[in-house]
């Protein structure tokens, strides 16, 4: 099948048009995943997708994740529920990969709109891929094979997420299962075989084997770097929209500026792989 494809930048991102999620054919399922590896983020506009169509589509790419945080959609607890009367969701406006937190992060995300703010909300991508391409050469080669720290309570601190005794418990379970542990600072993509960077705001504390401060400034100068207008997009949202990005690749953030605005999103998250980095071949 060949999609009805419109790039939006040439580092990232796609909106694809003519197809109807709740219905798709082995043929349509192979040409997404194909198109998602070469432009990293695709957009249907206003699908209406249902929970369990979601939960199908997203199963299509591999196994699913159940977060520890979140909630989830009665009875499909593939598809949790980003409800921001429900749930403080500033965490989200910080720039992240999603749960790099674990040992295997996820290969990606369908995100789907369910009720949109009438202003705001919008969510953005970056291209960590275009972003490491872009550094010089001796930042390449110094970043290579060096790994870094990435801990859940930089996005989930109690303050926030532990202000009743039951949501404190949930909190502090999910803390104790997923300890801080390292992954490389620019990690080979498994299917692509390209290289990108796998540090963000969201999760990244520290830069292993350098001194604090090195580390900070190293990881403020690449924060900075990999949000330059070229590797972004920006999504506005109407209802029905579904996002398909490959977490692999890609940082994102969802903007709070709708303040007590109703917005609600359903994500279904896809298990990935062991995050890896391959010495090039001369």
């Amino acid at each position: 099948m060949t999609l009805n494809l419109t790039p939006i930048k040439p580092a990232i991102g796609a909106t694809i048009t003519g197809v109807d999620l709740n219905h798709l054919s082995a043929d349509d399922n192979e040409a997404i995943k194909d198109a998602l590896l070469k432009h990293q983020v695709l957009i249907f506009k206003e699908q209406n997708l249902s929970s369990q169509s979601q939960v199908a589509l997203a199963r299509t790419f591999g196994n699913l994740h159940i977060h520890p945080v979140f909630p989830t959609v009665p009875d499909v607890k593939e598809v949790i529920v980003l409800d921001s009367h429900q749930t403080d969701l500033r965490d989200n406006e910080l720039w992240h990969t999603d749960v790099t937190f674990s040992k295997t992060p996820p290969l990606g995300c369908v995100l789907r709109a369910v009720k949109i703010p009438p202003v705001g909300g919008d969510t953005l991508w970056a291209s960590l891929t275009a972003a490491f391409e872009a550094l010089d050469d001796e930042t390449k080669d110094f970043l290579r094979g060096k790994t870094a720290t990435h801990d859940i309570r930089l996005s989930f601190p109690a303050e926030r997420f532990g202000k009743s005794a039951e949501d404190d418990e949930k909190l502090q379970k999910a803390i104790a299962s997923n300890p801080p542990l390292s992954h490389p600072v620019v990690r080979t993509h498994p299917e692509t075989g390209k290289e990108g960077l796998f540090v963000s705001e969201g999760f990244t504390s520290q830069i292993d084997g350098l001194d604090e401060r090195e580390s900070r400034e190293l990881l403020d100068k690449l924060f900075a770097h990999s949000i330059k207008d070229e590797f972004v997009i920006r999504h506005q949202w109407s209802e029905g929209d579904v996002v398909i990005w490959d977490n692999r690749a890609t940082q994102h953030k969802a903007l709070f500026d709708y303040g007590d605005a109703h917005r609600i999103m359903h994500r279904a998250t896809v298990i990935g792989d062991e995050p890896f980095y391959k010495e090039r071949v001369a």
